[in-house]
């Protein structure tokens, strides 16, 4: 799941440092592909302080929604419907239909969160602000993240830029998955390809918009995550 979709889960919850805690493997992710970090291998190492254990355990909520929703059959079967939709937009170029699919369905349900009113995302950059502190920065350290300062640089420009907001539009989510493929591959998409994709996803939209919710219903339910 991507970022609106893990906080959709903490939509409601005032804890600046869980709410970042939750989207936080995403953050470090995007700051550098090849960051690879564990905080939730060594717990004991964020118990001295409130605030660590409540981005740890947002950290753990992400790693558990994630491992329940790639495994679901909701993921399964979208994909599947995903992937038959958009083969036309990669019959040339480099990019495998099945990340197209996985990552294209993942901002989709973000898009539809936003256009239903689900959640509210100047709440979620607000909670991002509030949790930049020095507090941050020790479970980063204490996790070893490789550069802080890279991340910092990350971060500020995440908060700053408000892109999550453009993912009203489906045209953005189109954007947003030609620069992801970018990171992967030289030239992943033509013009053309760009804009039929784009139509595709409008195609697939309403069919997502009238299940897309029962998955969030369904990790809601499951006793895994809502221990946290």
């Amino acid at each position: 799941m991507n970022f609106l979709s893990h906080y959709y889960f903490e939509r409601n919850n005032p804890d600046h440092y869980m709410v970042t805690g939750v989207v936080l493997p995403d953050l470090v992710k995007n700051a550098d592909k090849y960051w690879n970090i564990h905080p939730q291998k060594t717990p004991e190492l964020y118990q001295d302080k409130e605030a660590l254990q409540s981005i740890l355990t947002g950290w753990q909520k992400h790693l558990e929604v994630d491992n329940y929703f790639h495994t679901s059959e909701f993921f399964k079967t979208e994909t599947a419907n995903l992937k038959k939709l958009i083969l036309p937009c990669v019959t040339v170029g480099p990019v495998k239909p099945f990340f197209l699919a996985h990552i294209g369905l993942e901002l989709m349900l973000d898009h539809l969160l936003l256009h239903s009113g689900m959640i509210n995302i100047e709440t979620f950059y607000s909670q991002l602000n509030e949790a930049n502190t020095s507090e941050l920065r020790t479970f980063l350290e204490k996790a070893d993240l490789p550069d802080q300062t890279l991340f910092d640089a990350f971060f500020t420009e995440f908060r700053e830029s408000r892109y999550l907001f453009s993912y009203q539009k489906l045209s953005s989510i189109s954007y947003a998955l030609n620069r992801i493929c970018m990171r992967i591959w030289n030239n992943p998409f033509t013009e053309a390809q760009l804009e039929l994709l784009t139509y595709k996803l409008d195609e697939y939209c309403p069919e997502l918009e009238s299940r897309f919710i029962t998955i969030f219903d369904e990790l809601e339910q499951n006793p895994a995550i809502s221990a946290f």
